[in-house]
This record gives structure tokens, C-alpha cells and sequence, in this order.
């Protein structure tokens, strides 16, 4: 098994997808307004993961899916990520508004793909962990009451993630939207957190464009960061583990 990262797909389909005929397609929200590498990426998201993801593979999604505002308006984005190859694990981005009930949001998501939110799922003996995260203190842009507070909240959804893991396993992959530090890459209760569960590895996504100068190293605090928004990593999932090379 191979397990694949890609964050920030951000759909937006008004109608079916038809592999065959990109031309039908109608998007409510064309990403190609932020920048021309946007252009289509749906289409560039389709046939590279054709081309990199397997049946038996798992696809690591942090967050900001489709730019539904009500579940019920996902159906095509849905179906759209029904027909790709492999498995799908995601968290909440930011935009993910139609995100609101669990138990809703677990039924209208394909037979492909599960989500984590205070709990997490199992890989290969790899435990699969995350939660949202949120803007942390000291980032140069103001942190608020508001803030402060869903930034304790997330705090505490990854300690609820990480805690539900009681079998023993290789390792501790974890998910979050947004970076879990600030753009000074100072020590965030989300670094706390991650060290005291010794998480290996977390994934992220959310810096788009010129905001992506802020990602985190390679390495820090013992752990590995990936930044895997789609257009950092050019629409394309980004291999994190082959664990046939066990």
C-alpha cells in the first residue's frame, strides 16, 4: 500500500463530471480566479491521481474539499471524488462549511472515503490522526478572543484524536488544515500536543501562492511536515509512505 497526500482541491461542481467530456463541466467557484495554474485543476487532479493512486491505496486529504456551503449542494463534488481510485482520509479545511454534522456528513460522502474528527483510522498499522487546527497565537496578523477560543477547541480535538489511538502501532500520522504553528514557526500547545503522542509525521495544507514561503521545514521538533496544497505539490498526490518497503 502506498500513502498519498493532497490537500485544498477546493470543488465546486454544478453538474456531473464526465471523464469524457471536460467540456460540460460548471464550476460556481472556478479556482483560476486566484491564479492561472488553477485553470481546470480538476482535470489535472483526475489524471495525475489516475496515474499515481492505486485501488489499494490511501489518499490523506487535510481539508478544504468543495466550496459547498450546504452538504446538500456537494453532491457532484462527491462524485466526483467517488469515481477517483484508492481510498480517501480527510479532516475540515476553513472553507469546509458544509461540514456541520458528523453523522450527515458520514452519510452523504462516497463509499471511498472516511473522515476523522475526534477519532482516527487505522492504515497498515499506521494510525491515521487529525483535526482542523487554527490560526495560533503570535502570527503577526492578530489573534482575537474568537480565535483564541477555536484555537483552544482544536487543541483539543487533536489531544481527542490522538488519545483514541489504544492499539499499539508503527507510527502516528497526523492531519491538519491549517500549519500548527504560527509564520514564525514558533512552538505552538499544537506542537505540545503532537510531541507528547510522539507523532512522526503531520500533513497540511491551506498556504496558497506567496503564503506558501511560511511552510514549515522538512523537520522540526523531531517531526516531518509535508505542506501538500494542491498547488504546492502541481494538482498532483504526493507520496509519503510505500509501506510494501517495510
Amino acid at each position: 500500500m502506498k500513502l498519498f497526500a493532497i490537500s485544498d482541491i477546493h470543488l465546486s461542481f454544478n453538474n456531473p463530471v464526465d471523464p469524457n467530456d471536460w467540456e460540460s463541466v460548471v464550476e460556481h467557484k472556478p479556482m483560476d480566479v486566484c491564479a492561472p495554474e488553477w485553470k481546470e485543476h480538476y482535470k489535472k487532479i483526475y489524471y495525475n491521481w489516475h496515474e499515481m493512486v492505486g485501488q489499494d491505496d490511501v489518499v490523506l486529504m487535510p481539508g478544504d474539499i468543495s466550496w459547498a456551503t450546504r452538504l446538500e449542494e456537494t453532491d457532484h463534488d462527491m462524485e466526483f471524488l467517488g469515481m477517483l481510485p484508492g481510498s480517501i482520509i480527510a479532516v475540515q479545511g476553513n472553507h469546509d462549511y458544509w461540514w456541520q454534522s458528523l453523522t450527515k456528513v458520514r452519510k452523504k460522502i462516497p463509499a471511498n472515503m472516511q473522515v476523522i474528527q475526534n477519532d482516527h483510522v487505522i492504515v497498515d498499522n499506521i494510525a491515521i490522526c487529525g483535526t482542523r487546527g487554527w490560526v495560533c497565537p503570535n502570527n503577526g496578523r492578530g489573534f482575537t478572543e474568537h480565535d483564541e477560543k477555536i484555537y483552544c477547541r482544536e487543541v483539543i480535538r487533536l489531544e481527542n484524536s490522538l488519545s483514541s489511538v489504544k492499539q499499539e502501532v508503527e507510527e502516528i500520522i497526523v492531519m491538519m488544515h491549517y500549519m500548527p504553528t504560527n509564520e514564525k514557526h514558533e512552538r505552538s500547545h499544537f506542537i505540545d500536543v503532537l510531541q507528547k503522542y510522539n507523532v512522526s509525521t503531520v500533513i497540511y495544507g491551506h498556504l496558497h501562492s506567496r503564503a506558501q514561503r511560511f511552510r514549515l521545514p522538512d523537520t522540526a521538533w523531531g517531526i516531518n511536515f509535508h505542506l501538500v496544497s494542491a498547488d504546492y505539490v502541481k494538482f498532483t498526490p504526493v507520496l509519503i509512505r510505500d509501506t510494501s518497503l517495510k
